[in-house]
Protein backbone atom coordinates (compact mmCIF):
# COMPACT_ATOMS: atom_id res chain seq x y z
CA UNK A 1 0.00 0.00 0.00
CA UNK A 2 1.68 3.41 -1.29
CA UNK A 3 1.25 6.34 1.40
CA UNK A 4 0.21 9.49 0.25
CA UNK A 5 3.15 12.04 0.80
CA UNK A 6 2.09 14.87 2.99
CA UNK A 7 2.16 18.79 1.74
CA UNK A 8 5.09 20.73 3.69
CA UNK A 9 3.45 24.25 4.07
CA UNK A 10 7.16 25.17 5.42
CA UNK A 11 7.16 28.81 3.56
CA UNK A 12 3.39 29.47 3.16
CA UNK A 13 2.09 32.89 4.17
CA UNK A 14 -0.88 33.98 6.19
CA UNK A 15 -2.80 37.04 6.96
CA UNK A 16 -3.99 36.62 10.47
CA UNK A 17 -4.84 38.41 13.57
CA UNK A 18 -3.28 37.36 16.63
CA UNK A 19 -4.99 36.37 19.03
CA UNK A 20 -4.14 35.73 23.09
CA UNK A 21 -0.21 34.93 24.10
CA UNK A 22 0.49 30.91 25.18
CA UNK A 23 3.09 29.28 27.10
CA UNK A 24 6.55 29.02 24.88
CA UNK A 25 6.64 32.92 23.96
CA UNK A 26 4.37 32.88 21.00
CA UNK A 27 0.78 33.95 20.19
CA UNK A 28 -2.14 31.97 19.05
CA UNK A 29 -3.50 33.20 15.75
CA UNK A 30 -6.34 30.99 13.20
CA UNK A 31 -6.28 30.99 9.50
CA UNK A 32 -9.03 31.93 7.53
CA UNK A 33 -9.16 27.70 7.07
CA UNK A 34 -9.52 27.27 10.24
CA UNK A 35 -5.67 25.96 11.14
CA UNK A 36 -4.38 26.94 14.38
CA UNK A 37 -1.02 28.93 14.24
CA UNK A 38 1.69 29.50 16.86
CA UNK A 39 2.84 32.97 15.84
CA UNK A 40 6.29 34.45 17.47
CA UNK A 41 7.14 38.28 17.09
CA UNK A 42 4.20 39.07 17.30
CA UNK A 43 1.59 40.26 19.83
CA UNK A 44 -1.87 39.97 21.29
CA UNK A 45 -4.41 42.06 18.54
CA UNK A 46 -1.80 42.65 16.31
CA UNK A 47 -2.36 41.79 12.37
CA UNK A 48 0.38 40.25 10.68
CA UNK A 49 2.06 38.59 8.28
CA UNK A 50 2.73 35.49 9.14
CA UNK A 51 5.34 32.79 7.89
CA UNK A 52 4.90 29.19 8.47
CA UNK A 53 8.43 27.68 10.21
CA UNK A 54 7.38 24.05 10.49
CA UNK A 55 4.72 22.12 9.99
CA UNK A 56 2.42 20.39 6.91
CA UNK A 57 -1.10 19.46 6.17
CA UNK A 58 -1.46 17.20 8.49
CA UNK A 59 -0.36 18.98 11.32
CA UNK A 60 -2.88 19.86 14.53
CA UNK A 61 -0.99 23.36 14.63
CA UNK A 62 1.92 25.12 12.65
CA UNK A 63 4.37 27.14 13.85
CA UNK A 64 5.39 30.53 12.09
CA UNK A 65 7.26 33.65 12.37
CA UNK A 66 5.46 37.27 12.01
CA UNK A 67 6.97 38.56 9.21
CA UNK A 68 5.63 41.62 8.79
CA UNK A 69 3.32 43.41 11.07
CA UNK A 70 0.21 45.15 9.35
CA UNK A 71 -1.83 46.56 12.54
CA UNK A 72 0.93 46.81 15.45
CA UNK A 73 -0.03 46.81 19.11
CA UNK A 74 0.77 49.92 21.53
CA UNK A 75 3.16 47.43 23.44
CA UNK A 76 5.18 46.62 20.67
CA UNK A 77 8.67 48.19 20.04
CA UNK A 78 11.50 48.33 17.95
CA UNK A 79 13.43 45.05 19.13
CA UNK A 80 17.06 46.98 20.73
CA UNK A 81 19.07 43.55 19.68
CA UNK A 82 19.66 43.50 15.90
CA UNK A 83 19.85 39.50 16.44
CA UNK A 84 16.42 39.03 17.60
CA UNK A 85 13.44 38.21 15.07
CA UNK A 86 11.91 36.44 12.40
CA UNK A 87 14.66 33.44 11.63
CA UNK A 88 17.40 35.25 13.91
CA UNK A 89 18.72 34.42 17.32
CA UNK A 90 16.00 32.10 19.65
CA UNK A 91 17.07 33.33 23.28
CA UNK A 92 14.90 35.98 23.54
CA UNK A 93 11.10 35.99 22.58
CA UNK A 94 9.91 39.32 23.61
CA UNK A 95 12.94 42.22 22.71
CA UNK A 96 9.52 43.62 20.41
CA UNK A 97 7.59 44.08 23.58
CA UNK A 98 7.69 46.56 25.91
CA UNK A 99 8.94 45.50 29.39
CA UNK A 100 5.91 46.13 31.30
CA UNK A 101 4.03 44.25 28.47
CA UNK A 102 6.77 41.48 28.91
CA UNK A 103 5.10 40.83 32.31
CA UNK A 104 1.77 41.33 31.66
CA UNK A 105 2.06 38.38 28.79
CA UNK A 106 3.85 36.24 31.51
CA UNK A 107 0.86 37.10 34.13
CA UNK A 108 -1.69 35.60 31.07
CA UNK A 109 0.19 32.53 30.64
CA UNK A 110 0.25 32.18 34.59
CA UNK A 111 -3.34 32.49 34.85
CA UNK A 112 -4.02 30.29 31.88
CA UNK A 113 -2.07 27.38 33.43
CA UNK A 114 -3.33 27.79 36.71
CA UNK A 115 -7.37 27.77 35.44
CA UNK A 116 -6.66 25.30 32.93
CA UNK A 117 -4.48 22.63 34.67
CA UNK A 118 -5.31 23.22 38.16
CA UNK A 119 -8.84 24.63 38.20
CA UNK A 120 -7.73 27.85 40.06
CA UNK A 121 -8.41 31.39 39.31
CA UNK A 122 -5.94 33.99 40.47
CA UNK A 123 -7.89 34.59 43.88
CA UNK A 124 -7.90 30.94 44.88
CA UNK A 125 -4.26 30.96 44.40
CA UNK A 126 -3.57 33.84 46.24
CA UNK A 127 -1.87 35.71 43.30
CA UNK A 128 -2.52 39.72 43.03
CA UNK A 129 -2.01 38.63 39.30
CA UNK A 130 1.67 40.43 38.93
CA UNK A 131 5.37 39.79 37.99
CA UNK A 132 7.00 41.58 39.65
CA UNK A 133 10.80 42.87 38.38
CA UNK A 134 13.62 41.77 39.69
CA UNK A 135 15.55 44.41 41.61
CA UNK A 136 17.14 47.42 39.09
CA UNK A 137 15.49 45.34 36.29
CA UNK A 138 12.55 47.85 35.74
CA UNK A 139 13.83 50.50 32.49
CA UNK A 140 12.95 51.78 30.00
CA UNK A 141 11.55 50.60 26.71
CA UNK A 142 14.58 50.02 24.63
CA UNK A 143 16.73 49.15 27.52
CA UNK A 144 17.86 46.00 28.35
CA UNK A 145 18.75 44.44 31.92
CA UNK A 146 22.25 42.71 31.26
CA UNK A 147 21.12 39.76 33.59
CA UNK A 148 22.13 36.37 32.10
CA UNK A 149 25.90 35.14 34.27
CA UNK A 150 25.82 31.95 32.17
CA UNK A 151 26.07 32.17 28.42
CA UNK A 152 25.64 28.56 26.60
CA UNK A 153 27.67 29.64 22.91
CA UNK A 154 27.50 27.36 20.30
CA UNK A 155 29.82 27.47 17.92
CA UNK A 156 29.50 26.91 13.74
CA UNK A 157 31.56 25.12 11.54
CA UNK A 158 33.97 28.52 10.99
CA UNK A 159 35.11 28.69 15.03
CA UNK A 160 32.58 31.47 15.23
CA UNK A 161 30.57 31.98 18.53
CA UNK A 162 27.25 32.45 18.68
CA UNK A 163 23.35 31.60 19.66
CA UNK A 164 21.02 28.87 18.66
CA UNK A 165 18.08 29.70 16.20
CA UNK A 166 14.97 28.96 17.32
CA UNK A 167 14.55 25.24 17.61
CA UNK A 168 17.23 24.46 15.52
CA UNK A 169 20.80 23.46 15.87
CA UNK A 170 21.68 26.29 13.34
CA UNK A 171 24.04 28.86 14.55
CA UNK A 172 23.17 32.69 14.39
CA UNK A 173 26.87 34.56 15.17
CA UNK A 174 26.79 37.56 17.29
CA UNK A 175 29.43 39.69 18.30
CA UNK A 176 27.24 40.89 21.50
CA UNK A 177 24.66 39.22 23.72
CA UNK A 178 22.63 42.30 24.96
CA UNK A 179 21.17 40.44 28.11
CA UNK A 180 24.02 39.04 28.87
CA UNK A 181 25.92 39.76 32.30
CA UNK A 182 28.91 42.82 32.37
CA UNK A 183 31.16 40.02 33.43
CA UNK A 184 30.54 37.34 30.46
CA UNK A 185 30.51 40.36 28.33
CA UNK A 186 34.04 41.14 29.18
CA UNK A 187 35.32 37.75 28.61
CA UNK A 188 34.92 38.64 24.93
CA UNK A 189 34.02 35.24 23.73
CA UNK A 190 32.87 36.32 20.75
CA UNK A 191 35.54 38.29 19.17
CA UNK A 192 38.23 35.38 19.01
CA UNK A 193 37.45 31.86 16.87
CA UNK A 194 37.11 28.60 18.45
CA UNK A 195 38.45 25.54 16.11
CA UNK A 196 37.73 22.14 16.97
CA UNK A 197 35.06 23.32 19.63
CA UNK A 198 30.94 23.00 19.77
CA UNK A 199 30.01 24.81 22.25
CA UNK A 200 31.70 27.33 24.89
CA UNK A 201 29.71 28.34 27.94
CA UNK A 202 30.67 31.42 29.83
CA UNK A 203 29.91 31.64 33.68
CA UNK A 204 30.25 34.88 35.79
CA UNK A 205 29.70 34.80 39.09
CA UNK A 206 27.81 37.49 40.70
CA UNK A 207 29.06 36.40 43.93
CA UNK A 208 32.60 37.04 43.59
CA UNK A 209 35.16 37.91 40.41
CA UNK A 210 35.54 34.16 39.49
CA UNK A 211 34.91 33.54 35.76
CA UNK A 212 34.80 30.04 34.19
CA UNK A 213 34.35 28.50 30.64
CA UNK A 214 33.37 25.26 29.64
CA UNK A 215 34.75 23.79 26.22
CA UNK A 216 32.63 21.26 24.64
CA UNK A 217 35.37 20.08 21.98
CA UNK A 218 34.21 18.74 18.65
CA UNK A 219 34.57 14.37 18.44
CA UNK A 220 39.07 13.94 18.26
CA UNK A 221 39.44 17.86 18.20
CA UNK A 222 41.90 19.33 20.55
CA UNK A 223 41.58 21.67 23.18
CA UNK A 224 42.64 25.07 21.97
CA UNK A 225 45.00 27.58 24.45
CA UNK A 226 42.00 29.34 26.07
CA UNK A 227 43.22 33.43 26.24
CA UNK A 228 40.19 36.12 27.23
CA UNK A 229 40.44 39.29 28.18
CA UNK A 230 40.07 38.56 31.73
CA UNK A 231 41.77 35.65 34.17
CA UNK A 232 39.40 32.90 33.72
CA UNK A 233 39.10 28.93 34.89
CA UNK A 234 38.88 26.58 31.89
CA UNK A 235 36.73 23.22 32.40
CA UNK A 236 36.06 20.48 29.36
CA UNK A 237 33.21 18.28 28.77
CA UNK A 238 34.64 14.44 28.29
CA UNK A 239 32.86 13.07 25.18
CA UNK A 240 33.17 9.62 26.31
CA UNK A 241 31.43 10.08 29.79
CA UNK A 242 29.88 13.74 29.10
CA UNK A 243 31.82 14.30 32.74
CA UNK A 244 33.17 18.44 32.99
CA UNK A 245 37.01 18.33 34.19
CA UNK A 246 39.20 21.21 35.52
CA UNK A 247 41.80 22.19 33.00
CA UNK A 248 43.11 25.17 34.96
CA UNK A 249 42.11 26.88 37.36
CA UNK A 250 38.97 26.84 39.98
CA UNK A 251 36.87 23.39 39.46
CA UNK A 252 33.82 25.81 40.90
CA UNK A 253 32.56 29.51 41.44
CA UNK A 254 31.55 31.50 44.48
CA UNK A 255 28.44 32.69 44.68
CA UNK A 256 26.60 34.68 47.37
CA UNK A 257 23.16 34.58 49.31
CA UNK A 258 21.08 34.63 52.42
CA UNK A 259 25.04 36.60 53.23
CA UNK A 260 26.71 33.28 52.84
CA UNK A 261 29.02 31.66 49.73
CA UNK A 262 28.17 28.93 48.04
CA UNK A 263 30.79 26.70 45.79
CA UNK A 264 29.11 25.94 42.76
CA UNK A 265 31.08 23.59 40.49
CA UNK A 266 30.87 22.70 36.86
CA UNK A 267 27.59 21.81 35.83
CA UNK A 268 26.06 22.33 39.13
CA UNK A 269 22.90 24.47 39.06
CA UNK A 270 22.37 28.23 40.08
CA UNK A 271 20.14 30.93 39.36
CA UNK A 272 21.05 32.41 36.67
CA UNK A 273 19.65 36.13 37.11
CA UNK A 274 22.44 37.64 40.10
CA UNK A 275 19.44 38.99 41.67
CA UNK A 276 17.46 35.31 42.02
CA UNK A 277 18.60 33.32 44.36
CA UNK A 278 18.27 36.42 47.46
CA UNK A 279 15.18 36.94 45.37
CA UNK A 280 13.48 33.60 45.66
CA UNK A 281 15.24 32.57 48.88
CA UNK A 282 13.29 35.13 50.91
CA UNK A 283 9.83 34.44 49.27
CA UNK A 284 10.17 30.93 50.35
CA UNK A 285 11.20 31.79 54.21
CA UNK A 286 8.50 34.29 54.12
CA UNK A 287 6.27 32.13 53.20
CA UNK A 288 7.33 29.14 55.22
CA UNK A 289 8.04 31.35 58.37
CA UNK A 290 10.00 28.76 59.86
CA UNK A 291 10.35 28.20 63.47
CA UNK A 292 13.27 27.07 65.78
CA UNK A 293 12.96 23.47 66.28
CA UNK A 294 11.29 22.83 63.00
CA UNK A 295 12.36 19.39 60.88
CA UNK A 296 12.34 20.08 57.45
CA UNK A 297 13.18 18.89 53.58
CA UNK A 298 14.58 20.33 50.71
CA UNK A 299 13.66 18.21 47.77
CA UNK A 300 15.87 18.64 44.52
CA UNK A 301 18.10 20.55 46.82
CA UNK A 302 20.78 21.77 44.15
CA UNK A 303 24.11 23.08 46.14
CA UNK A 304 22.18 23.99 49.21
CA UNK A 305 20.22 27.18 49.11
CA UNK A 306 17.49 26.68 50.71
CA UNK A 307 18.73 24.01 53.21
CA UNK A 308 20.99 26.91 54.03
CA UNK A 309 18.89 29.35 54.96
CA UNK A 310 16.28 26.79 56.69
CA UNK A 311 19.25 25.95 58.95
CA UNK A 312 19.55 28.90 59.79
CA UNK A 313 16.11 29.34 61.01
CA UNK A 314 15.10 26.14 62.14
CA UNK A 315 18.51 26.36 64.69
CA UNK A 316 20.67 23.96 66.43
CA UNK A 317 17.20 22.07 67.98
CA UNK A 318 16.02 21.67 64.14
CA UNK A 319 17.07 19.26 61.65
CA UNK A 320 16.74 19.56 57.52
CA UNK A 321 17.17 17.35 55.03
CA UNK A 322 18.56 17.71 51.51
CA UNK A 323 18.04 15.36 48.55
CA UNK A 324 19.77 15.75 44.71
CA UNK A 325 20.21 13.94 41.93
CA UNK A 326 23.54 15.63 40.74
CA UNK A 327 26.88 14.09 42.26
CA UNK A 328 28.67 17.03 42.00
CA UNK A 329 26.36 19.05 43.28
CA UNK A 330 25.79 16.84 46.20
CA UNK A 331 29.43 17.08 46.83
CA UNK A 332 29.16 21.28 46.69
CA UNK A 333 25.53 21.35 49.01
CA UNK A 334 27.70 18.65 51.70
CA UNK A 335 30.33 21.25 51.75
CA UNK A 336 28.35 25.09 51.41
CA UNK A 337 26.31 23.20 54.67
CA UNK A 338 29.39 21.64 56.89
CA UNK A 339 28.48 24.87 59.65
CA UNK A 340 25.10 23.19 60.23
CA UNK A 341 25.69 19.86 61.86
CA UNK A 342 21.98 19.35 62.02
CA UNK A 343 21.96 18.94 57.96
CA UNK A 344 21.96 16.30 55.91
CA UNK A 345 22.09 15.91 52.17
CA UNK A 346 21.67 12.35 50.19
CA UNK A 347 22.11 11.73 46.55
CA UNK A 348 19.37 9.79 44.12
CA UNK A 349 16.37 10.76 42.48
CA UNK A 350 13.53 12.11 45.34
CA UNK A 351 10.56 9.52 44.43
CA UNK A 352 13.59 7.05 44.86
CA UNK A 353 15.67 8.65 48.12
CA UNK A 354 12.28 9.59 49.85
CA UNK A 355 10.65 7.12 50.90
CA UNK A 356 14.19 4.77 51.84
CA UNK A 357 14.45 7.69 54.95
CA UNK A 358 11.49 6.40 56.40
CA UNK A 359 10.81 9.83 57.21
CA UNK A 360 6.93 9.58 57.97
CA UNK A 361 6.39 14.18 59.06
CA UNK A 362 7.91 17.20 58.36
CA UNK A 363 7.61 20.68 59.47
CA UNK A 364 8.43 22.54 56.53
CA UNK A 365 8.79 21.46 53.10
CA UNK A 366 10.88 23.53 50.12
CA UNK A 367 10.54 21.67 46.72
CA UNK A 368 12.11 23.28 43.39
CA UNK A 369 11.82 20.70 40.81
CA UNK A 370 13.17 20.69 37.10
CA UNK A 371 11.27 21.70 34.93
CA UNK A 372 8.74 18.70 34.07
CA UNK A 373 8.08 19.53 37.34
CA UNK A 374 7.53 16.74 40.67
CA UNK A 375 4.70 14.62 39.32
CA UNK A 376 1.58 13.00 41.19
CA UNK A 377 3.36 10.38 42.72
CA UNK A 378 6.17 12.79 45.03
CA UNK A 379 3.26 14.89 45.29
CA UNK A 380 1.17 12.20 47.65
CA UNK A 381 3.93 11.08 49.16
CA UNK A 382 4.69 14.83 50.45
CA UNK A 383 1.11 16.08 51.38
CA UNK A 384 1.50 12.49 53.65
CA UNK A 385 4.15 13.77 55.42
CA UNK A 386 1.33 16.69 56.91
CA UNK A 387 3.83 19.65 56.91
CA UNK A 388 1.93 23.10 57.60
CA UNK A 389 3.47 24.68 55.11
CA UNK A 390 5.25 23.80 51.89
CA UNK A 391 6.56 25.98 49.48
CA UNK A 392 7.08 25.18 45.72
CA UNK A 393 9.65 26.86 43.18
CA UNK A 394 8.63 26.41 39.43
CA UNK A 395 10.64 27.92 36.53
CA UNK A 396 7.15 26.30 34.54
CA UNK A 397 3.69 27.32 35.10
CA UNK A 398 2.22 24.33 33.42
CA UNK A 399 4.18 22.04 35.65
CA UNK A 400 3.72 24.35 38.67
CA UNK A 401 -0.03 24.00 37.85
CA UNK A 402 -0.02 20.52 37.35
CA UNK A 403 1.51 19.71 40.65
CA UNK A 404 -0.67 22.25 42.07
CA UNK A 405 -3.91 20.45 41.38
CA UNK A 406 -2.13 17.07 42.31
CA UNK A 407 -1.75 18.71 45.70
CA UNK A 408 -5.32 20.14 46.05
CA UNK A 409 -6.48 16.23 45.40
CA UNK A 410 -4.12 15.24 48.24
CA UNK A 411 -5.21 18.03 50.42
CA UNK A 412 -3.29 20.65 50.18
CA UNK A 413 -4.59 24.55 49.38
CA UNK A 414 -2.25 27.54 47.98
CA UNK A 415 -2.08 29.98 50.28
CA UNK A 416 0.22 32.38 48.36
CA UNK A 417 1.91 32.42 44.88
CA UNK A 418 4.01 35.06 43.78
CA UNK A 419 5.85 35.66 40.42
CA UNK A 420 9.41 36.84 39.93
CA UNK A 421 10.59 37.88 36.10
CA UNK A 422 13.76 36.90 36.49
CA UNK A 423 14.03 35.87 32.69
CA UNK A 424 13.87 39.54 31.25
CA UNK A 425 13.50 39.15 27.19
CA UNK A 426 12.19 35.47 27.47
CA UNK A 427 8.49 33.62 28.27
CA UNK A 428 10.59 32.12 31.33
CA UNK A 429 9.11 33.39 34.76
CA UNK A 430 9.75 31.26 38.52
CA UNK A 431 6.97 31.33 40.97
CA UNK A 432 6.71 30.29 44.31
CA UNK A 433 3.97 29.16 45.90
CA UNK A 434 3.29 28.37 49.29
CA UNK A 435 0.66 25.61 50.44
CA UNK A 436 -1.27 24.52 53.68
CA UNK A 437 -3.52 21.69 54.37
CA UNK A 438 -7.02 22.59 54.10
CA UNK A 439 -8.46 22.40 57.34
Amino acid sequence: MQNTPVTSLIGEEYEVEVGPVAHGGHCIARTEEGRVLFVRHALPGERVRARVTEGDESSRFLRADAVEILDASKDRIEAPCPFAGPGKCGGCDWQHAKPGAQRRLKGEVIAEQLKRLAGLTPEEAGWDGTVVPAEGDKLPAGEVPQWRTRVQYAVDDEGRAGLRKHRSHEVQVIDHCMIAAQGVSELGIESRTWDGMAAVEAIAASGSNDRQVILTPRPGARLPLVELDKPVSVMRVDEKDGGVHRVHGRAFVRERADERTHRVGSGGFWQVHPKAADTLMRAVMQGLLPRKGDTALDLYCGVGLFAGALADRVGDQGAVLGIESGKRAVEDARHNLAGFPRVRVEQGKVEAVLPRTGITEVDLIVLDPPRAGAGKQTVRHLAGLGARRIAYVACDPAALARDLGYFRESGYRVRTLRAFDLFPMTHHVECVAILEPVK
